[in-house]
């Protein structure tokens, strides 16, 4: 009977995804600090303002969360939603460039906490919110603690590549660690905080060759943002750079990486429901160990 119960509720699951197609990108930093939030803030302008519609789930439980990067208001959050308080239309925000702005951050971590009711809310509220949306955008959680991130499958996963010795070896942690526990084999990665191109690449060869010699895994080279003050002077504003400073050199090279996003492969037609296979194993990592039913306090 559970295992019926089971297979009912997924096909339900990919019923109510059937129309979602939209492009999901894990956005992952080593820690906070190294840039990952900033590129996500300006990644989603980028593209809002080219015309997509664009959500980002913000998964950073930090201070530095999408929402405070740009000065928004966040009372409640996806948590309130399915502890029956809110709807998701009352916890989404409006960003820059029609980009909306989901916090997930309490909820994805208390999955585990979630009994079964809460879990299908959950569930059917992310598919809801990313309905028509032509990308998702997902701020992960820093320190290798994200859901998002361990779940992305084969999903394409953007790793932001600090330039400096301490960026460089903690994002090699953060390889090594999703490489060997997720069997994660391939990543795009964005080179932050350089002074060139040619910086950039240097630093993207170095980590390429040690990734594929001792991980195994192959990274793929999406772009790099060169260190700017006026995207430092837009963030102090609460502001993206794309907007603020839009002739700046670092909104040239977002616009650039976000470019590099929409021209990448797409799995298979019948393959891209891409955001109903990131909710499927979401499902299958919310369920109790044991079918034990805990509820949040």
């Amino acid at each position: 009977m559970r295992s019926n119960h089971a297979n009912d509720q997924a096909a339900g699951l990919r019923r109510l995804l059937a129309r979602t197609s939209s492009r999901v990108v894990t956005v992952v930093g080593a820690r906070d600090g190294l840039g990952a939030t900033s590129i996500v803030v300006n990644l989603a302008t980028a593209l809002g303002s080219s015309g997509k519609d664009v959500l980002v789930l913000d998964e950073n439980l930090s201070q530095d969360n999408v929402a405070n990067t740009l000065a928004l208001k966040a009372r409640y959050d996806l948590l309130n939603v399915v502890r029956g308080d809110k709807t998701w239309q009352d916890v989404m925000l409006s960003g820059p460039q029609g980009v909306r702005i989901l916090p997930v951050a309490r909820a994805i971590q208390g999955l585990a906490k979630l009994d079964e009711l809460q879990r299908q809310c959950l569930l059917e509220s992310l598919s809801a919110a990313a309905k028509g949306m032509d990308v998702v955008l997902v701020d992960a959680a820093r320190d290798g603690h994200s859901v998002c991130a361990s779940l992305s499958g084969d999903e394409p996963l953007l790793l932001v590549l600090n330039a400096t010795a301490s960026g460089i070896t903690e994002s090699y942690a953060l390889l090594k660690q999703m490489a060997m526990h997720n069997g994660r084999q391939a990543f795009d990665i964005v080179v932050n905080k350089v002074s060139s191109e040619r910086e950039a690449m240097a630093v993207f060869d170095n980590m390429s060759l040690v990734a594929r010699v001792h991980l195994q895994v192959r990274l793929e080279y999406l772009g790099y943002i060169p260190v700017d003050e006026k995207l430092k002077r837009a963030t102090q504003l609460g502001r993206s750079v794309i907007e603020a400073f839009p002739a700046a050199q670092s909104s040239y090279a977002i616009r650039e990486v976000a470019q590099g996003l929409l021209r990448a492969p797409r799995v298979p037609e019948e393959e891209q429901d891409v955001l109903g296979s990131v909710m499927q194993r979401l499902m299958r990592q919310a369920r109790p160990v044991n079918n034990r039913v805990v509820t949040i306090p």
